[in-house]
Formats: C-alpha cells, structure tokens, sequence
C-alpha cells in the first residue's frame, strides 16, 4: 500500500522509540492529526486483569472535567411522572412503549440509555440489541435511576461509561483534536484516576500495562504510564 504524503509527514515528526508523557502526547496528537474534521481523541489502556473473572470485570462512569466535545443524544425510559423531569434536563427523547419498539425495530441511534427501575422489567428484552452496543442502562453506571434529572444532567456535562474488553483493554474518548492539550491530558488522567481506584484486590502483576493516545485514523502515541501514577 502506497504510503500518501500526509502519512509521511505524519511520520516525519514522530519518534517511533519515543514514550511520551501524558502532556507530550496530549500535544503531538493535535500535530499528528490529518483528518479535516474535529477528530475525537481516544485513550487506550492494557490493564493487567483477566475480564473473564466477575471481580475484575471492570466497569465504570467517570465525569470528564472538561467533557468529550460531543454532544451526546440521551434517551430516557420511564414513566409518565418523570417525562417532565427528564425533558426539562435536557433529555433528546423520553418516552417508553414508544421508544421500546422502536429498539425492537432497530432504532439505536442515541448515545446513552437512562431508565427508572420501575421500567427495567419491560425493556429487559432490548438487552440484546442494546448490550452490544453498551447502551444497556446498567445500575454501576449510574443510568438506572430515579433521579433522571441528574443523571440527564451528568451525562451532557461529560460523564463517560467504560467497559473492558475481551481483551483486557478500557476505550475511551476524552475529548477532541479542537481541545487545549492541556486538557485532552486532564480528562485522559481523570479517567486513568478512577481506573487506579478501581484496580481489584484479586489483580496480581503489573496493573497499568500500556496506555496509547490517539486521534481517529491518526497513529498511536505509547505513553509512559509511570508519568499518570502519583
């Protein structure tokens, strides 16, 4: 494949034996982006856990001190006594037999699901269009409440869900090419935070084991992880 002159120019400012420090690499990767569009900025992180294991399964929510640059489309399922409520939090859509088929039909184009757990019975059979995509409200992330206002409110404020894949690796946008560096580097070390205080007791070795940054379709940046561990 034929390398075009963006790439080589991409390539010309890395250095390949380099290992950046969170704030370098929150910087090279606003340099090293060749899409037109505002790219999202996503972290990579290798933890040493086995996600087959119940206890180190890792999951959570993490608020984004400056939030993602992305407005987010949130859905929320309940009741009629809480439509109001969700509307007025700024909720794109709010409703729940409606919405429950329009899953069922394929609909998924939100980017969060909230419901109350008076309606978790009902909507228990959208977890297989929803789980996938992890859009499925989920109690540990904060997305099955009563409190919708809030949880409204937190999620278009920058709260993010993350979950660990198969593999043992969390994936996550914190932000945009568009942000400062300095702080693409405090939302990826405020998730790395809750990360460390999250880390299981059973968790044996080395726990952070590689950290990249990346903007989409840019090159990924390895980041010293002793650099995000105070």
């Amino acid at each position: 494949m034929a390398v075009t002159k963006k790439r080589k120019a991409v390539d010309a400012k890395l250095d390949k034996a380099k290992i950046y420090t969170l704030a370098e690499a929150a910087a090279m990767v606003k340099q090293v982006n060749t899409t037109k569009f505002d790219s999202s900025v996503d972290v990579h992180i290798r933890l040493g856990v086995d996600p087959k294991k119940a206890d180190q399964a890792i999951r959570g929510t993490v608020n984004l001190p400056h939030g993602t640059g992305k407005t987010k489309k949130v859905l929320v399922l309940c009741t009629p006594d809480k439509e109001a409520e969700a509307k007025a939090a700024g909720a794109d859509f709010v409703g729940l037999e409606e919405f429950v088929q329009k899953i069922e039909s394929g609909w998924t184009d939100i980017d969060v699901v909230i419901a109350t757990p008076s309606v978790m019975p009902k909507i228990g059979k959208l977890g297989k269009i929803l789980g996938p995509r992890n859009l499925m409200p989920n109690p540990k992330t904060g997305t099955v409440t009563n409190d919708v206002a809030n949880a409204v409110n937190e999620v278009k404020g920058g709260k993010i869900a993350f979950k660990i894949d198969k593999a043992g690796i969390i994936h996550a946008s914190v932000g945009r090419v568009s942000f400062e560096p300095k702080k693409l580097a405090e939302n990826a070390q405020e998730l790395i935070n809750a990360l460390v205080r999250m880390k299981p007791v059973t968790a044996k070795g080395t726990y952070l084991k590689g950290i990249h940054i990346a903007a989409t379709m840019g090159p990924g940046l390895p980041v010293d992880t002793k650099s995000v561990v105070s």
